[in-house]
């Protein structure tokens, strides 16, 4: 299959690169029945687009979303769903000029040696992170769908961006994370964030950070044991997200400097329901959903194409040169981030919510 498929029972396969003609994913699996526009991909598509901010990429797409199958009358068929949206600003003059020369960070020289040569580099072709376009298509039919039939909703933000940490985070504020550059919740650790992206990019430099998601109305027992457990899955799903170097559930790295007594999360009955005093586990125990919150924390490495002169090797003479990144990147990829993620961790609870049963393959919406 090529690594371009995901998901067993809900499907998506990507296509595209990113100065291709357009980028686009196919997704299998969607019961029929559900109510479903272009306007429900497009306002995930427009919080990820690039253009933005200052402190984002200044490629100018427009990423209007088509939905070329799979709908009638503004309903799911239960049939694929394929959607795709053009490229339309894409600049290869730059990437002429060093396609012998592997960019530091890049996947550039794996990808040189696994295709043999004939891989599209510009702009990355499909290791860029202009595929995420794809995973947010999917995602927000996902999304769609695990609201509307099991009242499942996943929401992402950035906490950390440089070694700036957010605090003070509130239910009410992480509704507001959409309304600054950096989308974090905390609008003091917003701005110092801001600034240090901006200083990053003044320098010919970039930062990493870290997106924090959660996900709540899941029922208990999603998952499967061992290779398909939610973890797993989870796992492997937001790996295909670029410059994703790190994934945490729960209390993560911290908890493994713990004892069992402090990190273990006790039972007890709340208003009939059984529930945890702490979610220390993240909501998955054994691979499957307690039915506490989904918490996990997803860690970006600083964006990899940067103006800095960095020592490289200039394959096709096999000497030692110095390279600046041309063309426009962002500074720091974690803005942009918070929809992607959003998507990815629904595409994989849509998954695992119909290898469950626990959605119908036709949906009876509104009573109908």
């Amino acid at each position: 299959m090529g690594g371009n498929i995901l998901g067993e029972r809900f499907a998506a396969m990507s296509f595209g690169e990113s100065h291709g003609r357009c980028v686009g994913i196919v997704v299998d699996g969607c019961p029929a029945g559900l109510p479903l526009a272009e306007s429900d991909i497009q306002g995930q598509l427009d919080l990820r687009k690039p253009g933005q901010s200052a402190v984002t990429t200044q490629r100018k797409e427009e990423d209007r979303v088509e939905i070329l199958s799979g709908t009638f009358n503004g309903l799911t068929t239960g049939a694929p769903i394929c959607m795709l949206i053009w490229n339309k600003d894409a600049d290869s003059r730059a990437y002429e000029a060093i396609k012998n020369i592997p960019r530091p960070g890049h996947a550039d020289y794996p990808a040189m040696v696994k295709y043999g040569g004939f891989a599209d580099y510009r702009g990355s072709g499909r290791f860029s992170g202009r595929l995420t376009a794809t995973l947010v298509m999917a995602g927000a039919v996902a999304q769609k769908l695990l609201k509307t039939t099991l009242g499942i909703e996943t929401v992402a933000y950035t906490s950390e961006i440089g070694g700036i940490k957010a605090g003070n985070i509130t239910k009410a504020n992480i509704a507001t994370r959409y309304s600054n550059d950096v989308r974090c919740p905390d609008p003091d650790a917003a701005e110092k964030m801001r600034d240090a992206i901006l200083k990053a990019r003044k320098d010919g430099d970039s930062l990493g950070g870290v997106v924090e998601c959660t996900s709540t109305g899941l029922p208990v027992g999603l998952g499967e044991p061992i290779f398909g457990s939610l973890e797993s899955d989870l796992s492997k799903a937001l790996f295909s997200i670029p410059a994703v170097k790190a994934i945490e559930f729960g209390s993560g790295f911290e908890g493994s400097k713990r004892r069992g007594s402090q990190n273990n999360d006790v039972y007890y009955l709340e208003k009939g329901k059984v529930v945890t005093k702490t979610n220390n586990a993240g909501g998955i125990l054994g691979g499957l959903s307690t039915g506490m919150p989904l918490v996990l924390r997803v860690g970006f490495k600083p964006a990899a194409s940067i103006a800095k002169e960095q020592e490289t090797l200039d394959v096709s003479k096999n000497e030692q040169t110095k390279l600046a990144v041309p063309g426009r990147h962002d500074p720091c990829v974690v803005p942009r981030a918070p929809p992607i993620v959003e998507c990815v961790v629904s595409m994989v609870l849509a998954d695992h919510a119909l290898r469950a049963g626990l959605i119908p393959p036709v949906l009876k919406v509104g009573g109908k």
